[in-house]
């Protein structure tokens, strides 16, 4: 990436932000945790290209929970430690049309409907490796260190405290799943290492870092370590696209259409293969638990440049330089 190029893509950043930043207001329905009321008006966006150039604009150094989003990373070493087809037996990858904690599965094979809910999440982490649970989060936390290249990631010991004692939903879809055969052993231990993953607080370049590494085909842009396996990578970027926004994941894969990966504390992870990994947060939810001015940047990035999976090269405005009428570089 040219010098140029790089300068451009901070503007338009910056442009999207400083847009967004003082809108949407009236469209938030609730903050979903919290130690966050107060801390609405926070707001990064962050990206981080496949050569490893970062881009930072606003709240970028405000640490967050990674919630849901940590649901990638489960799942991740889940398809790793089990194949693709084991895997696929224990959970699909199937849209569920339900809020991302309902208590409904996919009666017809036996298994939640897709990794990136709760129900699926659990049997994810239930899926995991580890002779106990401590092992299990140990090795779910180093994974996530290799695909942020934040060598210092911790679990949030405070928050994972407040989380077990209100988890009376999660543990009734647990139990639940576990009298139908989907779960076996220790309920709560196995709760404990999901909520764990919830409790990770990371920074929206870091997350932006995980998604250069999708992007990258399980490459660390930063570090050059290899997160996981590029047929992996397809299953996962591929299940973020379907499933991955939680019961608004239609209008998204259509408006935005840029595979991604929400959760209730606000932040937006997103993967572009080939490109480049960018992320939001922004506390502020709608009625399904995504950020709000998150959904309002990732719509404009695809409507107004062109990021669409399914643009053609032509309507691709972001980060482009092209040359009209002669040597001189106009931005698109």
């Amino acid at each position: 990436m040219s010098d140029a190029e790089e300068a451009l893509v901070q503007e338009q950043l910056e442009a999207l932000h400083d847009h967004h930043a003082d809108e949407h207001e009236e469209d938030i329905v609730s903050i979903a945790l919290p130690a966050a009321e107060g801390e609405e008006d926070v707001f990064g966006l962050a990206g981080t290209s496949v050569d490893g150039t970062q881009w930072t604009v606003g709240d970028c150094e405000f640490r967050f929970p990674l919630q849901s989003i940590s649901k990638v990373v489960t799942y991740a070493l889940a398809l790793e430690d089990n194949g693709r087809e084991t895997t696929l037996r224990h959970v699909g990858v199937e849209p569920s049309g339900d809020p991302f904690n309902s208590i409904t599965f996919d009666d017809e094979h036996q298994r939640p409907h897709n990794p990136m809910v709760n129900a699926g999440a659990l049997v994810a982490a239930y899926l995991v490796h580890g002779e106990t649970a401590d092992e299990k989060i140990e090795r779910i936390l180093a994974r996530m260190r290799t695909f942020s290249g934040v060598p210092d990631l911790e679990v949030d010991q405070e928050l994972l405290a407040d989380q077990l004692a209100a988890a009376d939903r999660n543990l009734a879809i647990s139990y639940l799943m576990r009298s139908l055969g989907m779960l076996t052993g220790d309920i709560e231990e196995n709760l404990r290492v999901y909520l764990s993953m919830c409790s990770v607080r990371v920074t929206t370049c870091e997350l932006s870092a995980l998604g250069a590494t999708l992007a990258n085909g399980g490459l660390n842009p930063l570090t050059g370590q290899q997160a996981l396996s590029q047929g992996h990578v397809r299953d996962v970027v591929s299940v973020m696209m379907t499933c991955g926004m939680y019961d608004a994941v239609g209008e998204w894969a259509t408006d935005v259409g840029i595979p991604a990966k929400s959760g209730v504390s606000g932040g937006i992870v997103a993967a572009m293969p080939g490109r480049l990994g960018l992320a939001t947060f922004s506390p502020g939810l709608d009625e399904h638990g995504n950020s709000v001015r998150g959904q309002a940047v990732f719509r404009e990035l695809s409507l107004r440049y062109g990021l669409h999976m399914f643009a053609s090269p032509d309507q691709t405005r972001f980060g482009r330089l092209r040359r009209t009428g002669g040597p001189r570089l106009t931005r698109a």
